[in-house]
């Protein structure tokens, strides 16, 4: 049997700040929290010498400020 020839109706697709997200930034989201909360793990087992040596408390900062930035790129999330 031979298919018909019926136009299909075109996809909206919603622009501007309705559309969905690109397929790259779940996984960037995701990843930004886990490294940050790695960053942390390294810094405590470690005994407070690791990631970066000779910074001590800072390093603490650095992983809670990139965990920070994945929780907010959750709030941009569809």
């Amino acid at each position: 049997m031979a298919r018909s020839r019926v136009p299909e109706e075109p996809v909206e697709r919603p622009e501007g700040e309705e559309a969905p997200n690109a397929v790259w930034f779940k996984p960037v989201m995701v990843g930004f929290m886990l490294l940050g909360l790695v960053w942390i793990l390294v810094y405590y087992i470690s005994g407070q010498q690791f990631p970066i040596p000779g910074i001590t408390v800072w390093n603490l900062a650095i992983g809670l400020g990139i965990a920070l930035i994945g929780f907010l790129m959750t709030t941009r999330w569809r």
